[in-house]
């Protein structure tokens, strides 16, 4: 899981957002977001090993970062929750794609994701 600490450095960048309620429920679109991050964080990381695998996506360290960062934020401003909440939210993901092995799976969606969010 070399990954996860690009996980808890990207999420040390994303913005702090005031708590002021309780958390709310996580939509269909948060987990979306926090998957395609985690799917982000985890090629990125296997590109920066030169796994050839990741190396047929496109690059992931700028793009997905800032997918990362942004995609953080949203869900903790519309979610409610803290940075604690999200991380551990961001590290189950990552857990399900590698557990389930859906990596490869799962990149399409996010990589329309990532086109259609203009970055």
């Amino acid at each position: 899981m070399r990954f996860l600490p690009l996980l808890a450095a990207a999420l040390v960048a994303a913005p702090a957002v005031a708590q002021d309620t309780a958390p709310r429920p996580v939509s269909l679109e948060h987990r979306m977001l926090m998957r395609c991050s985690a799917a982000f964080a985890i090629v990125a990381s296997r590109q920066a090993a030169g796994e050839q695998a990741a190396l047929a996506y496109p690059p992931m360290k700028e793009r997905g970062t800032e997918f990362f960062v942004r995609s953080s934020a949203r869900v903790m401003e519309e979610a409610g929750l803290d940075r604690a909440s999200l991380s551990a939210a961001l590290a189950t993901e990552a857990r399900a794609l590698l557990q389930a092995d859906t990596l490869e799976q799962t990149m399409p969606a996010c990589l329309a994701a990532l086109d259609g969010s203009g970055l």
